[in-house]
């Protein structure tokens, strides 16, 4: 073996080594560590991914996958930390202030330019902390990934969860004509201009987001969507039995077996018949808590129960 090839294998292993080293001293320091000040997790990145990737030796892909996976810890460790009686609300993050999110998946992004999970993860989350930086992150994967018609789909998604249908009909538009773009593309591009706000396009946009997710994380979020999607439909249903029952009773029911013998025969728009806990024979939303029998405004009313259910609150 040459003095040189000896030289670059031991070059090769003091950087790998120092790698090691280096994430083995973090979640050291990660476990043992006083606690910090509220907030001071949250200090802003010391390095830039465009300006890291000069000096990362050939290890560019590595420094993504560490960025990647501070991003998901990021975000999980900010909804663990949350108060308990803070409610997470998916459609606005804003009140866990991740503001880093973005940053950690510009890193990620800028170190590895075809990192596609990466885009997806912040398209399907920074909606609901920043739109501006959705967009933004979308776009920069389609720059460097013209040719990939899920990152169009990110992007339409994004300007549709914005009500801009225009621009999501346009952006849609614009992912169909890329080679092995399937119909969907085409289907969701005409239909942002005529039922772009209707729940038959939700629900087209989440299903087709959870059969193509790459990822975990896109995949649970849009299958909560669905479960939500599909409670907004049972909480139609069971809105329209107790206006029966107000109305042919002029009182509001007293509770849910009252109105079961109506329940139990109702469907809702796709046909399907709700469920009832055995007990009690109260509405089970889908994620299987027991819907909850409110009276406001003199009106008889169902809600989710926050404390049990995984169904988004509206």
């Amino acid at each position: 073996m040459s003095a040189k090839n000896l030289q670059t294998i031991i070059l090769v292993l003091i950087i790998i080594i120092g790698f090691t080293a280096i994430f083995g001293l973090s979640n050291f320091l990660e476990k043992t560590h006083p606690p910090l000040p509220e907030g001071f997790e949250d200090r802003d990145l010391a390095l830039h991914g465009a300006k890291l990737k000069n000096y990362s030796l050939g290890f560019n892909g590595l420094i993504a996958d560490w960025y990647w996976m501070q991003s998901l810890q990021y975000i999980g460790n900010k909804v663990a930390k949350a108060p308990e009686n803070q409610a997470i609300n998916i459609e606005n993050l804003k009140s866990l202030n991740p503001r880093l999110l973005y940053p950690l998946l510009d890193n990620a992004t800028s170190l590895d330019p075809h990192f596609l999970a990466a885009y997806s993860y912040g398209a399907v989350v920074l909606p609901a902390i920043d739109p501006q930086q959705a967009i933004k992150i979308a776009e920069k994967g389609i720059e460097n990934n013209p040719e990939q018609w899920r990152l169009y789909q990110h992007l339409g998604y994004i300007y549709w969860r914005l009500k801009d249908f225009d621009k999501a009909s346009e952006t849609y538009e614009k992912g169909s004509q890329i080679q092995g773009a399937p119909p969907f593309m085409r289907i969701m591009a005409a239909q942002m201009k005529t039922k772009g706000g209707s729940r038959e396009t939700a629900r087209a946009m989440y299903q087709q987001m959870f059969d193509e997710a790459q990822d975990t994380q896109t995949k649970e979020s849009a299958a909560i969507r669905l479960l939500e999607l599909d409670s907004f439909e049972e909480r139609d249903v069971i809105k329209s039995v107790l206006q029966t029952f107000q109305e042919k009773n002029s009182r509001c029911a007293a509770n849910w077996k009252e109105v079961f013998p109506l329940l139990r025969t109702a469907k809702t728009k796709e046909g399907k018949n709700l469920n009832f806990e055995e007990k009690s024979l109260a509405p089970i939303d889908p994620s299987g808590a027991l819907y909850l029998l409110i009276q406001t405004n003199n009106r008889c009313n169902v809600t989710i129960d926050e404390k049990s259910s995984k169904i988004p609150i509206q």
